[in-house]
């Protein structure tokens, strides 16, 4: 039994969000609860663009002090639309601190929505510094305007964007980019400036940002790479806008440790191995036994009461001293030291007296050990998590996975997810939550697509991306690793959503904290595993008052 959650990622129990669980919004819905709050509950635009660009005067007076020119002034470059708007205001505020800031609106001023139209007029109406410019004809010397500002704030673009920027946008975009590696602070509003709001992708050219401040709610793209390297840290201002509706389906989610916390199953004083659960990993081939191994260990320490690998038979020597606490049982093997077909009897019987099945790590890609593995997804009952060379078989046609009754979980990197969408790993990157929503709807099945953001679909659409992880997986045999914990919960009979989303999510925190340095070298596969128990509590033991104390503030592992 999981933890019960209650509550909202910022306290308030009203909104119906449970503690911890960000909803995370694509642009169209950003937009649609944008205007159900000004149509349907009566909140003036003019209050919420108020209410959004009062929010950013912190943040900038905190860039401020940390710039390396902290007297110099601020600039707020400002686009055509409402996300310049927030600029508009923000400008007004600063002045009202007496802080010096320059605004510089990229367009039209007679073009702009009625709210920023509004905001315009009444900055232009105070002694603000304001500057006009061209977009078809920029005419500034941006390095050296940068060179003498402290703070630059990106209002540019929001959420809409969705055309390459091109041209004199975006020699300013690459000058900001080269003025903060020269210690310039740069504050993005809503999301930086070229960043895909759906996917995170860079559209053309991007604003990479110290900080951003996303209104009402956290977008899509913010917890997707490369947008959420470029969003820096982000901070969420809740400025009134309704929020979506958390039966909503298809929804996309973003968990804190908070969350995390509340699906970890219950280790009652009185349990015993069957209490925790038994799996079986069905993987190895000559030369791949570390795999396995990985595997089974995985799967022990993040909790299983029982693991036994099945595994070709001669390939004991290998596994020498890596599976101490594992029962293993020896099963037919071709030639080559992979599975035969003939084995399926024998692992079918295993397979009855065990709760959950791994299948995949190292298996190799014979077609006898592929044929095997299609006849025992369709022949057991039990819930499977499909990985690695388990994948490879299932180019040709999903139906197998389709049809199969119990919970199957697949856990492919973005090549083998191409493989088996018929496509290219550039296609799957681009939009990885819509690649992995397609694959669990063609498979009916959870999907974990592995990679930096890693995402979790189940076959409904409901999507998990995973804020936890980074550089410090990537490296042999952390996938095997992902697999044994996904099997040691849904051993633990947790359901096999949230047991999938708390596999990546524990898998990836397992590797930060390791890596507390964030450098992303030298932790093995095994220092992951091993690292699991200190994971889960530190996880369990946090104390709900210091995640509270986060307050709007999102957290990814970074530099």
């Amino acid at each position: 039994m999981a933890r019960e959650r209650e509550g909202s990622p910022d306290g308030d129990s009203n909104t119906g969000l449970c503690q911890g669980v960000w909803p995370l919004v694509t642009a169209t819905e950003m937009q649609s609860l944008d205007r159900m709050t000004i149509e349907g509950s009566g909140v003036p635009g003019e209050v919420l663009m108020e209410s959004a660009g009062r929010a950013l005067v912190p943040l900038v007076l905190d860039l401020r002090t940390s710039s390396l020119r902290p007297d110099a002034k601020i600039c707020i470059f400002c686009g055509a639309g409402n996300n310049g708007g927030d600029g508009f205001v923000l400008a007004r505020h600063l002045l009202a601190e007496g802080v010096e800031a320059e605004t510089i609106l990229i367009g039209d001023p007679e073009k702009l929505p009625r709210d920023a139209a509004t905001n315009w007029m009444r900055l232009k109406a105070t002694a603000a510094i304001c500057r006009i410019v061209d977009p078809q004809d920029l005419g500034v010397d941006w390095p050296a305007l940068l060179a003498n500002t402290s703070v630059a704030v990106d209002a540019l673009f929001g959420i809409g964007l969705r055309r390459e920027i091109r041209d004199g946008i975006a020699e300013l975009i690459d000058s900001i980019r080269n003025a903060r590696g020269a210690g310039l602070r740069v504050l993005a509003v809503d999301i930086p400036s070229g960043i895909n709001a759906q996917t995170g992708q860079v559209c053309g050219t991007a604003v990479e940002a110290d900080r951003t401040l996303t209104i009402s709610l956290p977008k899509v793209g913010l917890a997707l790479e490369p947008g959420r390297s470029h969003a820096g840290r982000v901070d969420v201002a809740r400025i009134g806008i309704e929020d979506p509706d958390p039966e909503r389906l298809p929804r996309v989610e973003l968990w804190n440790a908070n969350a995390a916390r509340t699906e970890f199953p219950d280790r009652p004083r009185d349990g015993h191995k069957g209490t925790f659960g038994r799996v079986l990993v069905i993987a190895g081939s000559k030369g791949m036994m570390g795999a396995a191994a990985l595997c089974t260990r995985a799967s022990l320490r993040a909790g299983a009461g029982l693991v036994t690998l099945a595994h070709p038979e001669g390939r004991a020597v290998e596994l020498a001293g890596l599976c101490t606490e594992v029962m293993t049982s020896e099963v037919s093997a071709t030639e080559r030291g992979s599975f035969a077909r003939v084995a399926e009897k024998a692992l079918g019987e295993l397979a009855v007296a065990r709760d959950v099945v791994a299948i995949g790590p190292g298996l190799g890609r014979e077609h006898e050990t592929m044929e095997l593995v299609r006849h025992l997804l369709a022949s057991i009952d039990a819930p499977i998590v499909l990985d690695a060379d388990g994948l490879y078989g299932f180019a040709d046609g999903l139906e197998i996975l389709r049809d199969r009754s119990a919970t199957t979980v697949l856990t492919p990197h973005p090549g083998e997810a191409a493989r088996l969408l018929s496509t290219d790993v550039a296609q799957i990157n681009s939009d990885r939550v819509s690649a992995a929503r397609r694959l669990a709807e063609r498979a009916q099945s959870i999907v974990v697509l592995k990679g930096a953001g890693t995402v979790v679909v189940d076959p409904t659409g409901r999507t998990l991306i995973i804020s936890t992880g980074g550089p410090a997986l990537a490296s042999g045999g952390t996938g095997d690793v992902l697999t044994g914990i996904v099997a040691a919960l849904l051993a633990s009979r947790v359901a096999a959503f949230e047991a999938a989303g708390l596999a990546a999510w524990w898998h990836g925190a397992s590797g930060d904290r390791l890596d507390s340095e964030h450098l992303g070298f030298g932790i093995l596969a095994s220092e992951i595993a091993d690292g699991l128990p200190g994971s889960a509590a530190s996880i369990l033991r946090r104390n709900e008052e210091d995640e509270s104390n986060e307050g709007m503030v999102l957290r990814f592992p970074g530099p």
